[in-house]
């Protein structure tokens, strides 16, 4: 093989990272040029899709399956392609960012998989984007420790047969990354996080026993299902592995994809390997897409919209149902609880919530679900364990008798809860706490004992934008105004003040958290994306 030619990639404004020469090599760069130049256009397109969706709901307030898919929906004859035995048994999986400790904690946590996560839990600085890559490159070369500098603590990997397998997660499609340009232009973060790690683990993953393997984030259409497509049948082609070698798990985590279920596999079909629940992020779509359908699609506090509400139920009894009619393992969502080291009442309530809702997945058919923190992780595998027993799944419950209309997917009114001010509140003390950490670069933050990603954040911000624009009046007779959530936000900072010292305040990003957050809760234009006016603040 030839060498590659000079990347056309530049990279921009990024400082020199240690050993950044083993991850940006000339022949990654020239595979990333390629699949810039291949496929952004589509990209391009494909966004500016969601907006016309987007004005669409707007008008009509309603959404519905695709009439000219039904076809696909028709077909009982076709399946995806059998799963790989890496990825067979997925009872439990861990979530987390690719740094050096977490990926070693993470590989090591007795979980079937470890979702490595380069989007919402990862704040994108140059460093996370590198040497995430570095880390996962170390680990599959057993290159890789760790010793806490505050505690003196030493990392290492366990022995191979006993590590968790990785599913990638890339950033999403609406996600630039402004440190690799093309002709003056960012190339899209998904290119860059998916590029960079196939060039450089795909055949080392075979060789290993198992694949790359990707979950795809805030996918909103079958289409944007088919671009992930043909980007994997070239990629397979670039580098001379088969075709099929990809698998790819799609997170329905935005309310216009749970209409799509079975065409996103459909689309996916030689490469997919299930559908995930992704809670916080449903929502967050559902007011962002909603939020000016009227009171009827106002939701409640987030913690009052549990997996047993009417239209969340519809949601996930349609996932399983979709993923083990044509062979696809179903994932259930999050266990975002954080143990405490100081308060084991805490942990005891908290411990039964998470069986509960981990034997409720169970139950109901799903093949895994997720854990935010490995001492969640022998909870979930004994829930998973008393149901599935040695087999790897239960994709052979076809749950036949499920049954989901259009409109119980947003029957959001069937909710009896209410926004509250304890609510408001909450969603303001969770944002600016969220946001102060991802501009200092941390994308998963342990607050009030649940590890908030920006999924959280942004169904924070989106309450306090559809409360005020619907006039919501909460229990204690005041009413969702901008003045009110100024207030609680300037509350909220004095607290936080008080709390950690003038110092240490001082030192954070506090102001410029409480602000922005008050710009995308409050700006009559929303933001499609928190992350989008928040990485024009990132430094890094």
């Amino acid at each position: 093989m030839s060498a590659p030619a000079p990347s056309p990639l530049a990279v921009v404004d990024a400082e020199p990272l240690p050993r950044q020469e083993e991850v940006l090599t000339e022949a990654a760069l020239a595979f990333v040029a390629e699949l810039h130049r291949r496929f952004t256009p589509r990209r391009d397109e494909l966004l500016a899709r969601r907006a016309e969706r987007r004005a669409e709901i707007a008008r009509t307030s309603t959404l519905d399956f695709l009439p000219e898919t039904a076809a696909i929906r028709a077909d009982d004859s076709w399946k995806v392609a059998p799963a790989p035995a890496a990825l067979n048994d997925r009872r439990v999986e861990i979530t987390g960012p690719t740094d050096r400790k977490m990926t070693i904690n993470a590989l090591n946590s007795g979980a079937r998989v470890w979702l490595a996560d380069f989007e919402d839990a990862s704040a994108p600085t140059w460093e996370n984007v590198v040497l995430g890559q570095l880390n996962l490159i170390d680990a599959y070369t057993r290159n890789i420790d760790f010793t806490d500098p505050r505690s003196g603590k030493s990392y290492a990997l366990k022995p191979a047969e006993e590590l968790a397998t990785v599913v990638m997660r890339p950033r999403g499609w609406h996600l630039e990354e402004r440190h690799l340009t093309f002709e003056g232009r960012p190339v899209p973060g998904a290119l860059v996080d998916f590029g960079l790690y196939f060039f450089h683990n795909a055949q080392r993953l075979i060789d290993l026993g198992k694949g790359p393997y990707f979950y795809l984030p805030k996918t909103e259409s079958h289409l944007e299902a088919r671009l992930w497509n043909e980007i994997f049948v070239f990629a397979q082609d670039y580098v001379g592995i088969p075709q099929g070698t990809v698998r790819a798990t799609v997170l329905i985590e935005t309310i216009t994809a749970a209409y799509e279920m079975e065409e996103i596999l459909y689309e996916l079909r030689d490469h997919a390997a299930g559908l995930n629940a992704g809670r916080w992020d449903y929502l967050f779509s559902i007011v962002k897409n909603f939020r000016d359908g009227g009171a009827k699609f106002v939701l409640p506090d987030r913690n009052a919209v549990t997996m047993t509400a009417p239209f969340m139920r519809a949601y996930t009894e349609l996932l399983v149902r979709t993923c083990h009619k044509r062979g696809a393992h179903a994932i259930g969502g999050m266990a975002a609880f954080i143990p405490s080291r100081r308060d084991a009442e805490v942990n005891k309530v908290a411990f039964e919530k998470v069986k509960a809702d981990k034997d409720r997945e169970a139950g109901d058919g799903f093949d895994g679900s997720w854990v935010a923190h490995p001492d969640l992780v022998p909870i979930a595998m004994a829930s998973f364990d008393a149901v599935l027993g040695e087999k790897p799944n239960q994709k052979d419950r076809l749950h036949e008798d499920v049954s989901v209309a259009a409109g119980d997917l947003i029957a959001i009114d069937s909710l009896d809860a209410k926004p509250t001010y304890d609510g408001l509140r909450n969603a303001v003390q969770v944002g600016i706490r969220y946001i102060e950490a991802w501009l200092r670069g941390l994308g998963a933050v342990a607050i009030f004992n649940l590890m908030e990603d920006a999924a959280t954040a942004e169904i924070s911000r989106s309450q306090i934008w559809q409360w005020i624009n619907a006039g919501v009046v909460f229990e204690n007779g005041e009413a969702a105004t901008p003045e009110l959530a100024r207030k609680v936000a300037a509350e909220e900072l004095a607290a936080i003040r008080a709390e950690i010292g003038g110092e240490a305040f001082a030192a954070g990003k506090w102001q410029q958290a409480h602000d922005l957050l008050l710009h995308v809760s409050l700006d009559a234009d929303y933001a499609d994306f928190l992350t989008l006016p928040a990485y024009e603040q990132l430094v890094g």
